[in-house]
């Protein structure tokens, strides 16, 4: 010891400090090395059967390990195979959610080491359960232990006092949350969970001792439960028809598929809500979720950059020490194909998982390999997959026969380390929980910024409360000022080179020069935001502008680059960072944000302001054989000025008007006499969504906001509107939305050589055909679907479409004068972008005013539009000029003539319509008469300050195209929209956008200046 402090003090600085750091980062991941080895108990029997079983269906000695690779006996704790009739992961076996919930009631039953609770209830009505398992003591205590924990959390609850924490964690046990089975169609977690709460419960062994006695061990067998059964149905289908094609899981939730694990923000789903309500409740440490696709175990979570930017650097140091631990630990096993890192962004703050990091603890995420069910099946791997990288040093195999037996053993022994791992460490992680919550709360005065103001004076009160209400969701606590709030507003830099880029980001950094600060002051009633609260983290995560440099090394975006609620919600909201906000008198306000509504001074007319607030549209179809009138100009009534498109409502019964008024946060006011303005109905539309047979991810968005608000639909397959050659009867607008298929894919559906494909409900698939049904699945909208269309808009129908079927509406010819381009150099990765108002007096535009609106951008498509069938000429731009005499600017000369008098050419912008000359009208029947020409209702914004928030790169080639155009077509109307209006309950503030168009419908002409010729 001593020659090695010698040497140590013979060191030269820097370099001593750099070895001492080192030394001293060893001593920490010291702190978090598990010590217990995982030895069997030699007093405890082995379950013979079920463990030569395991073997059995187990097709690699090295894809197992000695914690799995057998099983204790219990004489009074059921093993799976009491519910399951089998083990385990056994072939030919997929349980419904309730046997898996029968059997942790059977453990609850047989032990009181494990406890079961109802965490609530999914969309369609099934139960979503947790199952707690440790020590005796800790299950009979969760309640203090529960207590201690919230004090943890909310260190203001100890005054900060760093002592007092010492104090709880002493006496404190950790609580880790595993999740499964979010993806139905990644199937094996609920057997691992079940065999895992098993072993938990009754292993007497030190190692699973140490477990019991130092952590409680939370357990969600499955997440999607709506989905597991449809799942099983599927499953069963396939058993019974063993040498046919089965379904595609076409439904997993009642709303959406894969992007169920993208709602951690919106928490628009009532399976987010459940386990984010179950995490805040428990005072979760791990939020743990298991997922199947890559071989043959990657924990994600370490993954690669960028980490997101509003994290807490221990979180982050946390993901390296556990996932690495793991990983070494199942190498040292000998089970190949377990590594992290890998190529997984850790970015986006919308997975479930990320619940845990974003309220001060820590997720992690499993991608173990799958089958899609139960069968054992030989697998060939790409090259990418089996080859080695440094962080894979141990790769999967290029072939081999895997079972789902196979993927509960590295589950379960991932799992088993981890919760190993965590039990040893668990002051550790958390005194790092006390921390990170601190942190938190002194966000103000650390990285800032001090809090977000929601001014009192938004014209969009609804949208405001709605976001609110959601930030109260995630737990964060909001304030109402008593009083104006004065603050210094930072001045922001302002670039000032001559000839600056489109996005100044994308090359040299720019010479720039400071505004100055200036004050600010909110009205009394602004509500608060603060930053010195616990949850501090998610609401900065929400409200702030995530930014994705174009040239960031990470170039395998995994998903959305930016998510900023209050631009996409069209709702104001201000960062502060002057601390003095801080000091203003407010309040806090204990129940849910709501709008005030109800109705202002008396008479027989209602006036209601169009804001685009969400509510209008639920009003609407509220009272939907009363009378409503849109103003088709701004006016002026009982003392309050009236945007366009605002609501004229007569003949309403007063109790019902005012009821609604109030529920929904609406405010009215009463006149004797209608305004003097031009008006038309605003009818409660009979609406259609459309949807294919071959995905219902992104349309399930749709259909989830319009059921929240209230709006009625039918829901019908691209195979019944092929079969209805008088949809007009039924349906005044089809909205079609996105479903990521092309207009070929969409018309011809599945191929057709294989099997019939049914999704219906019957005695084997009794889950399956509630939202949908089909006896076949195969057959697609068809040309005959394409012509129906054709005259259900032609007969006075509106049909919506979205970015991919706004291609599809375009490539089947119902646009005349709008075609497509596509993108070159353009990279924008599901980013927030602003547009412009082109068209105010659009009635798709009502409520919206004058600002720049902030929408979802997913890349496209590119838009043109022409005054010709065909998109001939379509830009109307000016020929560039030829090589001659002169400057760029200057006109060539004709020699020996006089200079020739040259007509100038009108400059068009990209979202414009090019002039028509006397020419073109000559014998051209291309020429699109005026009243059926495209019109333009919202652009994209200038290149220049294009970005709102994410990554954009080569700006210039969306920049100033049409956004949203609304096509006549005889008496009816196509409207395409190429942002996405609906996504993932995040682009609330585009809603109305849709709304309008819908409630027009048949008046959507209103406002429109025709050209001459």
């Amino acid at each position: 010891m001593r020659s090695f402090m010698t040497a140590l003090m013979n060191i030269r600085l820097p370099f001593f400090g750099l070895f001492l750091a080192l030394v001293f980062t060893a001593a920490a991941f010291g702190q978090t090395v598990s010590m217990v080895k995982p030895e069997r108990d030699p007093n405890q029997p082995i379950d013979q059967e079920y463990t030569k079983k395991i073997g059995e269906y187990t097709t690699e000695k090295f894809f197992n390990s000695p914690l799995t690779d057998f099983l204790p006996a219990s004489k009074n704790v059921p093993t799976p195979k009491a519910v399951l009739c089998d083990i385990a992961g056994a072939p030919g076996m997929l349980p419904y959610a309730e046997d898996v919930y029968r059997y942790m009631r059977m453990l609850e039953k047989a032990s009181p080491r494990v406890k079961v609770v109802s965490i609530g209830k999914t969309e369609e009505g099934r139960e979503m359960i947790a199952v707690a398992v440790s020590y005796e003591a800790n299950i009979a205590g969760l309640e203090t232990n529960r207590a201690r924990l919230a004090k943890l959390g909310d260190p203001r609850t100890i005054g900060l006092n760093d002592d007092e924490a010492e104090k709880l964690i002493a006496a404190t046990v950790p609580v880790y949350y595993i999740t499964g089975t979010i993806h139905s169609t990644e199937t094996g977690s609920p057997t691992a969970l079940m065999e895992l709460a098993y072993r938990l419960t009754v292993d007497e062994s030190q190692y699973y001792k140490n477990i019991r006695n130092n952590l409680i061990t939370l357990i969600t067998p499955v997440v999607e439960v709506d989905g597991r059964d449809r799942m099983v149905d599927v499953y069963k289908w396939h058993l019974a028809n063993p040498d046919k094609n089965w379904p595609n899981l076409l439904y997993w939730g009642h709303y959406v598929a894969h992007d169920n694990n993208r709602d951690a923000m919106a928490l628009s789903l009532a399976l987010t809500r459940n386990v984010l309500n179950t995490y805040r409740d428990w005072h979760v440490q791990v939020l743990h979720d298991l997922h199947e696709s890559v071989p043959y175990l990657y924990d994600n979570t370490v993954g690669y950059q960028p980490y997101n930017a509003w994290l807490d650097p221990i979180v982050t140091n946390e993901w390296q020490i556990i996932g690495w631990n793991m990983v070494s630990e199942m190498n040292n096993y000998g089970m190949p194909g377990v590594f992290t890192h890998g190529t997984f962004d850790t970015w986006s703050p919308s997975y479930l998982m990320f619940i845990a990091a974003s309220h001060n603890g820590i997720s992690r995420l499993f991608e173990t390999f799958g089958n899609g069910g139960a069968d054992t099946v030989e697998r060939t791997l790409s090259p990418d997959e089996y080859s080695r990288r440094w962080y894979k040093q141990n790769p999967p195999l290029p072939k081999t026969t895997w079972s789902q037996r196979d993927n509960n053993n590295y589950q379960e022994t991932g799992l088993i380390i981890s919760l190993g791992h965590f039990a040893t460490n668990g002051k550790y992680f958390l005194r790092n929980f006390y921390l990170k919550s601190k942190n938190s709360v002194l966000k103000p005065k650390q990285a800032g910024p001090a809090a977000y103001v929601f001014p009192a004076d938004d014209p969009r009160p609804g949208g405001q409360a709605g976001l609110l209400r959601l930030l109260q969701m995630q737990g964060c606590e909001v304030h109402r000022t008593t009083a104006p709030a004065t603050v210094t507003i930072p001045g922001k830099k302002e670039d000032k080179r001559e000839n600056k880029p489109a996005v100044a980001a994308e090359s040299t950094p720019p010479a720039t020069e400071n505004k100055q600060p200036a004050t600010r002051t909110f009205p009394a009633g602004s509500y608060v935001v603060r930053m010195d609260q616990p949850y501090s983290r998610i609401a900065d995560m929400m409200l702030d502008l995530p930014y994705w440099a174009p040239d960031d090394p990470q170039k395998d975006i995994y998903d959305d680059t930016a998510w900023t609620f209050g631009e996409l919600g069209n709702v104001k909201t201000i960062r502060v960072t002057d601390q003095k906000i801080l000091d203003t008198p407010m309040e806090l306000v204990t129940g849910d944000v709501r709008a005030t509504g109800g109705i202002t001074g008396t008479g027989n007319v209602i006036l209601i302001n169009h804001n685009s607030d969400n509510e209008l549209a639920t009003l609407r179809y509220k009272l939907r054989n009363v009378n409503f009138q849109a103003a088709e100009e701004p006016f002026e009534a009982a003392g309050q000025k009236f945007n366009r498109g605002s609501f004229i409502i007569t003949g309403a019964n007063s109790s019902d008007l005012s009821g609604a008024l109030t529920s929904l946060g609406i405010k009215a006011y009463a006149v004797d006499a209608a305004p003097t303005v031009k008006t038309h109905p605003v009818r409660a539309a009979r609406i259609a969504l459309m949807h294919t047979w071959q995905s219902t991810q992104d349309e399930g968005w749709w259909r989830l906001e319009f059921d929240r608000l209230g709006i009625p639909y039918d829901y019908i397959s691209t195979q019944k509107v092929a079969a209805d050659a008088d949809l007009n009867a039924k349906y005044d607008v089809i909205v079609f939305a996105p479903n990521g298929r092309s207009a070929q894919s969409i018309i011809e559906g599945m191929p057709m050589y294989s099997n019939p494909i049914p999704w219906k409900k019957t005695d084997l698939t009794p889950n399956l055909g509630r939202i949908d049904s089909t006896d076949d699945m195969r057959p697609g909208l068809g040309l005959s679907g394409v012509q129906n269309l054709k005259n259900f808009v032609a007969k006075g129908g509106l049909f919506i479409t979205a970015s991919d079927t706004a291609e599809f509406a375009i490539e089947t010819g119902m646009t005349k004068g709008v075609s497509t381009q596509n993108a070159r150099n353009l990279r924008v990765t599901g980013s927030v972008l602003r547009s412009k108002a082109v068209d105010n007096t659009s009635p798709i535009l009502y409520g919206y005013g004058s600002d720049d609106i902030s929408i979802f951008c997913a890349g496209g498509p590119l838009l043109s539009v022409s005054n010709f069938a065909g998109g001939r000429r379509g830009s109307g731009r000016p020929e560039p000029r030829l090589t001659g005499r002169g400057s760029p600017d200057d006109p060539d000369l004709v020699q020996n003539r006089p200079p020739d008098e040259i007509p100038e050419e009108p400059r068009v912008q990209p979202w414009e319509l090019g002039p028509v000359r006397p020419e073109d009208l000559r014998n051209n029947i291309s020429v699109i008469p005026p009243q059926f020409r495209p019109r333009v209702v919202l652009r994209w914004g200038d290149a220049s300050n294009l970005l709102v928030s994410g990554l954009l790169e080569g700006a210039g080639e969306i920049a100033q195209r049409p956004a949203v155009v609304d096509v006549p077509v005889e008496r009816g109307h196509v409207v395409l929209f190429t942002n996405l209006p609906f996504w993932r309950a995040e682009t609330q503030g585009s809603y109305f956008m849709v709304f309008n168009a819908i409630m027009n419908f048949d008046n959507l002409n209103a406002g429109r200046k025709l050209a001459e010729r």
